[in-house]
């Protein structure tokens, strides 16, 4: 579910026109609703109600501090991949303790960082970067708590490029492995290790690939608890897909992903860790564009817009499907026309969508691309000297930019000439 809909025939993010914010922040933008997020962080909550569990908020799916804190201040932590996000939850208030740091290649500068801050924990992904953690926690005086990342060989059946669980993925420690490097990790001065982690892949809409790494998980946990380790807790990752379509496609409920986990790990009486992202932020955002010109070709007709592949590059990066809507709901009336919605770039991939049904459009017509919450903005670039996108935030009647456009001057002159060209 989400709060963007049509009323008085423009659509709306919650009680805002976004063909009145186009004209006010110029075009393309992103917008996001908090009543949208607000809903999915409380609905994952209340499916684990009764239950001693922490939601950590994967901020790679979106890391603008607006979207941070509305979260934070729901009782949320942040679950971190480098030392640029941790320094952007500490900045919008989210307590050190609330923080866990993951990721496949922290550097002993990132480590140093986030032992001096005293975040909740470091999720391990392989014996390197483990011996590299003690030294850098005995060089501080500090304690690490960790977990393992364990990798259990499991399909999580989404794309290729967004599965971490398999053995021929780059995360994660072999599951047959882990045994052996608690035991080390218990030897090791510095360490202190109170949990166990996996996480199989993103946008999974199949909730076996979960049951069939959490009953591992299980395992894991009894083996290591008989042979005394002490552990606290259990990070089961993130991973649930949204609807990136209104037809054909759905995904799990918070409750029925709750019931797996409880029902495979319940019985441990650890604390959960999970670490959400898409489900909670991805149909909380739309990217807004506006036609420039409708172009028809030989064999098809094209729709040229101002957004570009720089702008939202999942559909050329992972061939993935987003829904595109007009603002004018009178659009819609219209016989569809076969069509592809395309950029400027300078590139054939640079499109939000090939081959789509949908109403004609003309110069000046605003269309949104929905469900571009997640991995939008932050993974934009300023490919073509394009300026970085404007990201929005709707609650109610109310609106604020919370990042503006750059100029050209501050884009360009980030630029620095060597001493001899600078005459």
């Amino acid at each position: 579910m989400h709060h963007f809909s049509y009323k008085g025939g423009v659509l709306h993010a919650e009680d805002v026109s976004l063909a009145q914010l186009a004209d006010e922040v110029g075009t393309p933008f992103y917008c996001y609703s908090t009543a949208t997020l607000e809903r999915h962080y409380r609905v994952l909550a209340e499916a684990f109600e009764g239950q001693s569990a922490l939601i950590c908020y994967a901020m790679k799916a979106n890391s603008n501090q607006a979207v941070i804190k509305t979260l934070a201040r729901l009782g949320a932590g942040m679950d971190v991949v480098s030392e640029g996000e941790m320094r952007r939850a500490l900045a919008a208030g989210v307590p050190p303790d609330k923080i866990i740091f993951a990721g496949a290649g922290k550097t002993r500068a990132e480590v140093a960082f986030a032992l001096e801050t005293g975040i909740l924990g470091f999720n391990v992904e392989s014996e390197p970067e483990l011996r590299m953690l003690s030294e850098e926690a005995v060089r501080s005086g500090k304690t690490a708590r960790i977990a393992l990342r364990v990798n259990p060989d499991v399909d999580a059946r989404t794309h290729a490029k967004i599965s971490t669980g398999k053995a021929e993925n780059k995360f994660g420690i072999p599951y047959a492995q882990a045994p052996r490097l608690y035991a080390e990790a218990r030897a090791l001065p510095g360490i202190q290790a109170t949990g166990i982690h996996m996480h199989i892949g993103s946008q999974i809409t199949d909730l076996e690939p979960f049951r069939n790494a959490f009953k591992l998980m299980h395992a894991l946990a009894e083996a290591l608890i008989r042979d005394g380790h002490k552990l606290e807790h259990l990070d089961i990752g993130g991973g649930l897909g949204v609807p990136y379509r209104s037809e054909g496609e759905v995904a799990p409920p918070p409750t029925a992903y709750a019931a797996v986990v409880k029902e495979t790990l319940g019985d441990l009486g650890l604390k959960l860790i999970m670490e959400p992202g898409r489900m909670i932020v991805g149909n909380a955002g739309v990217l807004v564009s506006r036609v420039v010109y409708a172009k028809e070709g030989v064999d098809k007709t094209f729709t040229v817009v101002d957004a570009a592949m720089n702008d939202l590059i999942r559909p050329t990066l992972y061939e993935a499907h987003h829904e595109i809507w007009p603002v004018a709901e009178d659009k819609l009336s219209m016989p569809p026309v076969v069509q592809d919605i395309v950029g400027p770039v300078c590139e054939t991939g640079d499109y939000m969508a090939l081959e789509r049904s949908l109403p004609p459009f003309e110069a000046g017509d605003l269309l949104a691309v929905m469900t571009a919450g997640a991995y939008g903005a932050v993974m934009a670039s300023t490919y073509n000297t394009r300026l970085l996108v404007p990201e929005v935030l709707v609650r109610g009647q109310d609106a604020c930019v919370i990042r503006p456009r750059p100029t050209y001057a501050d884009l360009i002159g980030l630029d620095r000439l060597p001493d001899w060209l600078a005459s």
